[in-house]
């Protein structure tokens, strides 16, 4: 990758992160007083709803930095002339080495993918806005298709130490929510979590081209 697409995966990688603590924050903050054993309004009702978002917008910035620029390099990388058949793979390994989680996995490939179909039906590049379409389908297909590890994680996290669940087997979780609660158990809470990693993946995978683009603008109108 040349150096202005180097900088430009940097920042734009940043900025989205930002983007998405600043504008979800507060709604993950309203979710969590909603949930609170002691009520919404002794929990704190709407007040403070963005305490603690410095702190969460400081880590994000290099935490979204570093994957993009891993994403496109590994994609830059593994990039040839063979079939377009291969291109969901390029980006698996891609995602795969810029986050080591399921989520990508599935986001990253089919947002290239509903990228490309869009860019190959409207005969030109997306636009951002288009991008941020794209990204919301592909985050909530991607929710919906990972909700039993998230929700076998939950368990893992809330189980009781000297249970088996507790020793961090996924394997085990997600059979002790099967036999107890059956399908409806492994996607417990699957259409608020869709909704909220749409719009998620809406603003991060939108402001990311958003601020790539220009940012590829100006350094090519910069001497």
């Amino acid at each position: 990758m040349d150096r202005p697409g180097f900088t430009a995966s940097l920042v734009a990688g940043g900025v989205a992160g930002v983007s998405v603590d600043l504008i979800l924050f507060p709604l993950d903050t309203i979710k969590t007083r909603l949930q609170s054993s002691q009520g919404f309004h002794k929990a704190g009702g709407f007040h403070g709803i963005y305490a603690g978002v410095a702190s969460a917008a400081i880590g994000s910035f290099p935490n979204a930095a570093a994957f993009f620029i891993t994403y496109e390099y590994v994609k830059w990388f593994l990039h040839t002339d063979s079939s377009s058949y291969t291109m969901p793979v390029k980006h698996m390994l891609a995602a795969s080495a810029g986050e080591v989680i399921p989520f990508s996995l599935v986001q990253f490939p089919l947002w290239e993918s509903l990228k490309a179909l869009w860019s190959w039906r409207q005969d030109r590049v997306v636009d951002p806005w288009q991008s941020a379409v794209c990204g919301a389908f592909a985050g909530g297909f991607a929710a919906v298709v990972t909700t039993p590890l998230d929700v076998a994680k939950t368990r893992i996290m809330l189980a009781k130490a000297s249970s088996s669940t507790a020793s961090g087997d996924v394997l085990s979780a997600l059979h002790g929510v099967w036999r107890t609660q059956g399908l409806s158990g492994l996607f417990a809470g699957v259409f608020p979590r869709v909704a909220a990693i749409s719009l998620g993946g809406f603003i991060f995978l939108g402001a990311y081209d958003q601020t790539h683009s220009l940012l590829l603008e100006l350094g090519k109108e910069s001497p």
